[in-house]
């Protein structure tokens, strides 16, 4: 709200500043004035990307990685367990798993749930691919352990609301608000079922349904980005640019778009740019952007790389 009334205020100085002065003093030309609407939607969007990216169980909050190596793995912060946590008790239980399907069965009397049920007993273990995956609470609640799948392989991804990375957050940077940098750009579609060959920063290539490409107009040419996603569905871009290491995150940055209208076209908004998540945290597998989204321009607009603090390296 702080942002929304400064933005408010900086307009209201930019009008009063252009009526000041007689004829015997010139004022500087006042540069061209973003929509207020826009201003304020998108300051709107840049609090929420706050306030998810800080929550208990954002982003932020990731302590650990764990990939499973073999059938059973006993798991806990103790020195015994086989894969030792950063977070919880010495001992909170074992996860086991054959083919594509895995359990978890928790440590006796260690205190744990699931949708704030107790657990008790041996339960499936579902990962991010599932429909409804498996997260398991423990640390009164502070801690979360949730399983992902990647290719044919499993890993146990760990999140703490006391994470260093939460706790000593340094905040987003931006550029400025540029309304040019939001553009009407044209959906290209392709043949049904086409995918793109995306790489993690794991390494591992994954085949992601490419609906479609994005063609943009920008300092007299034509640019174009391959869009993830199903066809008549939301879209998911990810790029790299002219800023990338130099003002942006290297690894490239994320958006959001809206699926097509009913004339192939969508609003690219890179005001609304935003760093993957592994600018903030080691623990994530971040899909990396694809050649054919690696543009010669420079966008300077959306997040800015992330500055973390002396103490995280």
């Amino acid at each position: 709200m702080a942002n929304r009334m400064g933005r408010m205020a900086l307009l209201l100085a930019a009008v009063m500043l252009a009526g000041c002065g007689g004829d015997r003093q010139q004022v500087a030309p006042v540069a061209p004035i973003a929509d207020a609407g826009f201003m304020l939607q998108n300051d709107g969007w840049r609090e929420q990307r706050l306030a998810e990216l800080q929550a208990p169980e954002g982003w932020t909050s990731l302590v650990g990685l764990h990939w499973l190596e073999w059938k059973a793995h006993y798991i806990g912060s103790g020195s015994t367990s086989g894969i030792r946590l950063a977070v919880g008790p010495p001992k909170l239980g074992m996860v086991s798993h054959e083919g594509d399907r895995a359990w978890f069965t928790p440590e006796a009397g260690v205190a744990m749930s699931i949708d704030e049920v107790p657990l008790k007993g041996r339960v499936r273990f579902y990962s991010d691919r599932d429909a409804e995956p498996t997260v398991i609470h423990f640390d009164d609640g502070k801690g979360a352990l949730s399983l992902i799948r990647r290719g044919n392989r499993f890993a146990l991804r760990v999140k703490h609301a006391d994470a260093p990375s939460r706790v000593g957050f340094s905040g987003l940077q931006y550029w400025p608000l540029d309304q040019s940098w939001q553009v009407t750009a044209r959906f290209v579609p392709h043949a049904a079922e086409k995918t793109l060959p995306i790489v993690d920063i794991t390494g591992l290539s994954s085949e992601l349904p490419n609906a479609g490409a994005l063609e943009f107009q920008r300092e007299g040419r034509t640019w174009r980005l391959e869009a993830i996603g199903e066809p008549g569905d939301a879209l998911f871009v990810i790029f790299a640019d002219r800023t990338s290491g130099h003002g942006s995150y290297p690894a490239g940055r994320y958006i959001d778009v809206a699926q097509p209208d009913g004339n192939n076209q969508v609003v690219l908004d890179f005001n609304r740019a935003y760093n993957p998540p592994c600018a903030f945290t080691p623990f994530a597998t971040c899909p990396l952007p694809p050649p054919e989204n690696r543009l010669d321009l420079r966008i300077e607009a959306g997040e800015k790389a992330y500055l973390k603090p002396l103490a995280q390296g």
